[in-house]
Formats: C-alpha cells, sequence, structure tokens
C-alpha cells in the first residue's frame, strides 16, 4: 500500500470558495499536503486524465465539467493513503455517501461532488505524475 495519494479540489466547490475548508478537512484527519498546484484543465488534459471513463455516457459532461474552471491539485501522504482518502471523500453519489465525509457536506450532485480522490495505488501513482511530474 502506498503512502501518497491524489486529490483534485473540482470546479464547483472552487466556484464556491471551498479550497479552505476542504483542505481543513484532510488536514483534521491527519493528511500531509505535500504539494499544492492550481490548475485549469484544457479538453485534451481532461480526456487524457479520465480516459478509462472514454465511451460511457457521462464522459462528455465530465470534460465540459472538469474544464469549466480552475482546481486545486493536493497530493498527500498518510499511511494507507488511497484508502483512508476514499473513506473521508465518501460516495460519488453525496446521496449515498456517509454523515461527515467531503461529498456529504459539500457535493452538488453526483458529477459535481466537489473532489476527486485516486481509487487505488495503481492509479494514484499515473494521477499524481500527470500533475507533478
Amino acid at each position: 500500500m502506498t503512502n501518497k495519494t491524489l486529490a483534485i479540489i473540482k470546479p464547483d466547490a472552487v466556484k464556491r470558495n471551498l479550497i479552505g475548508k476542504i483542505i481543513s478537512i484532510i488536514e483534521e484527519n491527519d493528511f500531509v499536503v505535500s504539494q499544492v498546484k492550481s490548475y485549469h484543465l484544457n479538453a485534451v488534459e481532461a480526456e487524457k486524465f479520465y480516459e478509462i471513463h472514454k465511451g460511457k455516457s457521462f464522459f462528455e459532461a465530465l470534460i465540459d465539467y472538469m474544464t469549466s474552471d480552475k482546481i486545486i491539485v493536493l497530493l498527500l501522504h498518510k499511511n494507507n493513503a488511497v484508502s483512508q482518502f476514499r473513506k473521508l471523500i465518501g460516495n460519488t453519489n453525496p446521496e449515498l455517501a456517509d454523515s461527515g465525509t467531503i461529498r456529504k457536506l459539500y457535493a452538488v450532485n453526483q458529477t459535481q461532488n466537489s473532489i476527486h480522490g485516486s481509487d487505488s495505488d495503481i492509479n494514484a501513482n499515473v494521477e499524481i505524475n500527470f500533475f507533478f511530474k
């Protein structure tokens, strides 16, 4: 298990000025934020980052959403970072997310769910390298 993972504060949360609140929750849960980057994905970059979802019904909407405004990318460290962060952010669908999770607190809906977290150790390394080369 890796001790690092990638988090992305998504455009809906950036637009609603939730960056500080979300980072506070992350730090209060003993994650160490070692790198932070403000970034604006273009369509080519977003399609590459989300290529695993290409061909799915929500792909185009996801690309439009993720390129609609800036994102905040975070490199996080903690023991069992991926699994611990997935617990902290909650279910992709905020209606199904556990109380106190970031998505339950801040997501607008299943698409505009405020935060991304790597879903596996392998993907964490790929995603980290995508933004922090």
